[in-house]
């Protein structure tokens, strides 16, 4: 899978860990920032991480800040984007085989690294569910960013 990742400041040192833990599942990483640990601001990244889902050039993205929450508010910003906020392994594989999540949010500050490789490696392992209920209520969410 083709994997893209972005943090802001706060998420840079947990962002390094994240990208060996891709490359160690085998998959395909594109990091867009930040690049240093200098102030950046958490929209900025989102965008450069949506664009590439957007575009097609990337699958699945992973963003790091803070807490995870900016970054999962500016990437819901964009139109077809499904970011949640995962702290937990339960939430960062339901949240794609339910809700058919293309970003995952992770807080820097919330989580270490060994729980990071968890988080990446379940949501990463994860595929939406063929049950017709989610796929029902994903079809609605699309339809919502249709009328936006």
């Amino acid at each position: 899978m083709r994997i893209v990742v972005g943090s802001d400041h706060a998420g840079f040192p947990m962002k390094a860990h994240a990208l060996e833990t891709i490359k160690a599942l085998g998959h395909e990483v594109t990091d867009v920032g930040s690049f240093d640990d200098q102030p950046v601001d958490f929209p900025d990244i989102a965008k450069l991480v949506t664009g590439a889902l957007a575009d097609g050039t990337a699958d699945r993205a992973i963003m790091v800040c803070g807490t995870g929450v900016g970054a999962s508010i500016a990437a819901n910003k964009v139109k077809g984007i499904r970011a949640a906020v995962c702290h937990d392994v339960h939430s960062a594989h339901q949240c794609v085989e339910h809700d058919d999540v293309n970003v995952m949010c992770i807080g820097a500050q919330i989580v270490g690294p060994w729980l990071a490789s968890d988080l990446i490696r379940a949501f990463l392992e994860a595929e939406f569910s063929t049950s017709e209920e989610f796929r029902r209520r994903v079809e609605k969410l699309h339809v919502m960013d249709s009328e936006r």
